[in-house]
């Protein structure tokens, strides 16, 4: 099965799990620049469990659009789980959705250092009445192939972390 294939089975799988819950998903994302919520509304039928997206590129967009304290990047860094983490639960909290999934890493090909090399992304995920959960990776490959990487880690992880949604 190709990339394609597996990352569109992915989001049936999403679609019909959110549908029978009667429930919603949102999308916070930076270096995939609103690719996830391309990804979800690739399927008919996708207005009735997605509605929004936020594309929170800068810092101060994560802090206005999502909530997410300054404070908290000055001290972890944008690209970090803490960052990820309150990017999903404000992303939630904002558009009033069920669950949210948010991704902030650096696609490169610059802005890579000893820390925090290029292809470094992370991830968060929260439902209702959970805390949210994170996940850091390091893709290896181009600017492209990282986002689609990404893409397909928060889609495949908001279905791991909640199986029985």
């Amino acid at each position: 099965m190709s990339r394609i294939d597996q990352r569109l089975s992915r989001i049936v799988e999403l679609a019909d799990r959110l549908t029978a819950a009667s429930a919603w998903v949102t999308t916070v994302e930076s270096c995939t620049g609103g690719g996830i919520a391309f990804a979800l509304t690739e399927i008919a039928g996708s207005s009735n469990w997605f509605e929004r997206g936020l594309v929170t590129y800068g810092n101060q967009a994560k802090s206005e659009l999502a909530g997410v304290p300054m404070e908290l990047i000055i001290a972890n860094g944008a690209v970090s789980e803490a960052v990820a983490a309150a990017m999903a639960a404000g992303g939630r909290y904002r558009a009033g959705a069920d669950y949210c999934m948010s991704v902030t890493g650096i696609a490169g090909p610059g802005g890579g250092s000893t820390g925090k090399p290029v292809g470094m992304v992370c991830f968060g995920w929260v439902g209702p009445r959970h805390a949210a959960q994170t996940g850091m990776t390091i893709f290896e490959g181009d600017r492209q192939s990282v986002r689609e990487q990404s893409i397909d880690f928060a889609l495949s992880g908001l279905l791991d972390h909640w199986p029985n949604l």
